[in-house]
């Protein structure tokens, strides 16, 4: 199935765009906390992946190059103007750093906080991706994400649509995530522009060395360590999450007054 993604628009639209991109079973709401900290500097363009929230019957594929091509799509529409800066959370990160390495004339810099690189070698076989996967069918697969993520007592406190819906999102997690172990979506050589990465103080040890890892590829990257946050710092320190990327917006050669 084929259509648009969902995406909404926030802030000025005569400021720099920031586009923000969310991870495996998460949606666009996800982050609005950071996109709500962010838009009175910049255009803030938040949207649900294909497969995902308001895009759920987007698709498939469900892949790294079919998020790229979702995103493409929204130039057209003129939703998403160049150049832009780009924020990834988790796997939105490589839909972030793909979209970099295939359009150098769209996007300034990149984002990218705790993003999985699950093809090398080293990842670990017992993430929540990884053990998500092993369960019997996509919708098994995307309650054992979320519980292992949120909680079992957070889960069941949720209404039965929202667990359905969640459940309903199961096949593109599946699929996104098993595209995403078969091969690099993309090459550190093809970044040319700025990056950040971040990672949370309390993020498990295969972050921290994917933090590293990327580091010492992406030329010119600068990390940073948000403070007291885990895997969903984007959502539970918004705040500090915000300062960072605006700090690092700041510092860009071309950026201008209303950069942060």
């Amino acid at each position: 199935m084929t259509g648009t993604i969902w995406f909404d628009t926030a802030g000025d639209d005569t400021r720099s765009t920031l586009l923000l991109i969310h991870g495996s079973m998460d949606r666009s709401a996800g982050l609005l906390r950071l996109g709500r900290r962010l838009d009175d500097a910049h255009r803030v363009v938040r949207i649900d992946r294909r497969g995902y929230g308001r895009s759920v019957d987007i698709g498939p594929p469900w892949t790294i190059e079919a998020n790229v091509d979702d995103i493409e799509t929204l130039t057209s529409t003129a939703a998403i103007t160049g150049p832009i800066d780009v924020i990834g959370h988790s796997l939105g990160g490589n839909v972030a750093l793909a979209l970099a390495a295939r359009r150098p004339d769209l996007v300034r810099s990149v984002v990218a906080y705790e993003t999985p690189l699950s093809w090398l070698e080293w990842w670990p076989g017992d993430s929540a991706g990884a053990a998500a996967m092993a369960a019997a069918s996509p919708a098994e697969a995307a309650e054992a994400f979320v519980r292992r993520l949120v909680g079992d007592e957070k889960w069941e406190q949720l209404p039965e649509p929202t667990r359905a819906q969640r459940r309903a999102e199961g096949a593109a997690m599946v699929a996104e995530l098993a595209d995403l172990r078969r091969a690099a979506p993309w090459a550190p050589e093809a970044i040319e522009m700025p990056v950040l990465v971040m990672r949370g103080e309390h993020g498990r040890p295969h972050h921290r060395r994917g933090t590293e890892w990327l580091g010492a590829r992406l030329d010119g990257c600068r990390t940073a360590v948000v403070t007291g946050a885990g895997h969903a710092g984007p959502h539970t320190h918004a705040a500090e999450v915000a300062a960072e990327v605006v700090t690092f917006l700041r510092s860009l050669p071309d950026a201008g007054p209303g950069a942060g």
